[in-house]
């Protein structure tokens, strides 16, 4: 029997790790069975994929979404990618992100595509191309820190500063496909 894979993205700062939210809330994402899926580099994205494989007995896997570009015929990962946490790298020819986390050329198209259900920590330009392409796509996402982190982010989206109210938003978002009843 298939068991369709559940994958919730986990994204924020570059630079800043934001441990306090980012280690139970990977924890809670590995034990309870979901993927997890990051943009494969440092800060929120290596915490994140550092404390999601450091749980024993998890059934899901860490990916990471890694830009990089062709120069002379040669694929080149952007320097410091993938994460060490990560444990499927997907390489992309793509390069942009940060403000230009919107183009065309940004991996974080696969970023928030791919996801059933995603959650921003605090970040900067990046992170808000992000959160307007789940607004864009129409993907679920919640918003997680203190509200005044967010003030650059759309106001549609909802914001908390609870673990609790993530975890309900990401069960929410993910439905457990259908099982047929046992003869």
């Amino acid at each position: 029997m298939r068991r369709e894979r559940r994958i919730i993205g986990v994204f924020g700062s570059g630079q800043e790790e934001h441990l306090e939210r980012v280690i139970p809330l990977a924890r809670w994402i590995a034990e309870a069975g979901f993927d997890l899926l990051t943009g494969a580099g440092s800060g929120v994205m290596r915490a994140a994929a550092d404390a999601f494989v450091q749980v024993v007995g998890r059934r899901g896997i860490s990916i990471g979404i890694v830009p990089g570009t062709v120069k002379d015929g040669d694929y080149v990962p952007r320097s410091g990618y993938p994460n060490p946490g990560v444990e499927l790298a997907i390489y992309t020819h793509l390069p942009l992100s940060g403000v230009q986390g919107t183009d065309p050329l940004s991996r974080n198209h696969i970023n928030v595509l791919t996801p059933h259900a995603l959650v921003a920590l605090p970040g900067g330009a990046g992170t808000a191309s992000e959160a307007a392409l789940c607004l864009r796509y129409g993907k679920p996402i919640i918003l997680f820190g203190p509200p005044e982190a967010f003030r650059r982010f759309s106001s549609e989206l909802e914001r908390t500063d609870s673990l609790e109210r993530v975890a309900e938003f990401i069960r929410a978002s993910v439905r457990e496909p259908a099982r047929p009843l046992a003869p």
